[in-house]
């Protein structure tokens, strides 16, 4: 065959791709809808009636949708089998509520023995397990969200692959990676915080995240005292303009380099009660320690470096 008859008999399929992402009509991209493919700009239905892969049910809240799905929960990294096994529940009920009679709670008390021995068959799965459920347990009394929880498990996950457990203990590695994947997602906590859910010491905390980090080669930008202004300013109930005045308040010490060496926290703590001073709200500088978990006197030292990066951008 010549190639002029190769590049006729290529020409037709080049064009039936061309035709398929888009519209024949006025060259636009085309868009799914439902079991309908339709131009985004003309709005031309180029193909009907294609196979609808979703379900044939409709659900209009949470609950319709669990009673209607008929599938499970996806996998997760913050369990140890990653979700894939039975549960079975701790209830002696059937699926009507009804009691079970004692012959049957005998028969499921063996099977709940043998479903736990089969879920941990090794060593790494029972570590595993015992440190997801510590990091589902910190991250829960941090209010820390689920992306983190599952960050939190990956990062352990490649710690246990990598072999870095031996000679520290299971806590310890789960809240280093909690802490850095709190850092990672842009919603730290503070050490003093992390400990204080943790059952380690915060200087053990400190050494195992550096560890972590150093041996997993995680890339951690520096805290960013911002991150922290949104949560003080709402455990003191202050107002969207004196969360905003703290921000500005930190960026002018950007801008001037105060922040450098300095503890994030302090930094924020001080922004946020120089703001509810200079928006005439009502706070002390107890109330921002308490919220902060940092000392008064590292407030008082860090608002006035702030209020004099303030004046000093003022006067230029």
């Amino acid at each position: 065959m010549t190639e002029r008859e190769q590049a006729r008999t290529r020409a037709p399929e080049q064009e039936t791709e061309d035709e398929r992402v888009s519209c024949p009509e006025c060259g636009g991209r085309i868009v799914a809808s439902g079991a309908e493919s339709v131009c985004q700009d003309c709005g031309l239905v180029v193909e009907t009636d294609e196979i609808d892969r979703g379900p044939e049910w409709r659900a209009f809240d949470t609950k319709e949708k669990n009673e209607k799905s008929r599938v499970g929960a996806p996998t997760t990294q913050t369990m140890h089998d990653k979700g894939l096994s039975t549960n079975i529940d701790w209830r002696d009920k059937d699926a009507y509520g009804k009691s079970l009679s004692s012959r049957q709670r005998q028969k499921m008390q063996r099977l709940r023995t043998w479903n736990e021995r089969f879920r941990t068959r090794d060593s790494k799965e029972r570590n595993l397990k015992q440190a997801l459920g510590e990091i589902d347990r910190m991250a829960s009394a941090l209010g820390l969200p689920e992306n983190v929880r599952e960050t939190a498990s990956v990062i352990y996950r490649r710690a246990l692959d990598e072999n870095l457990l031996p000679g520290r203990s299971i806590e310890g590695v789960a809240t280093a990676c909690t802490y850095a994947a709190a850092r990672q997602a842009g919603v730290p906590r503070s050490l003093d915080e992390i400990s204080e859910v943790s059952r380690v010491e915060k200087n053990e905390i400190a050494r195992t995240y550096r560890y972590v980090v150093r041996e997993l080669n995680l890339e951690i930008q520096p805290a960013d005292p911002e991150s922290y202004v949104p949560r003080f300013a709402s455990g003191l109930e202050l107002s969207d303009e004196a969360e905003h005045r703290a921000r500005a308040l930190l960026r002018n010490a950007k801008e001037k380099g105060v922040h450098s060496g300095k503890s994030p926290v302090g930094l924020a703590a001080a922004a946020v009660y120089a703001a509810a001073l200079l928006t005439n709200e009502k706070t002390t500088q107890a109330a921002v320690s308490e919220v902060a978990d940092i000392s008064e006197v590292t407030i008082r030292n860090r608002y006035h470096e702030l209020l004099e990066a303030e004046e000093s951008i003022g006067a230029a």
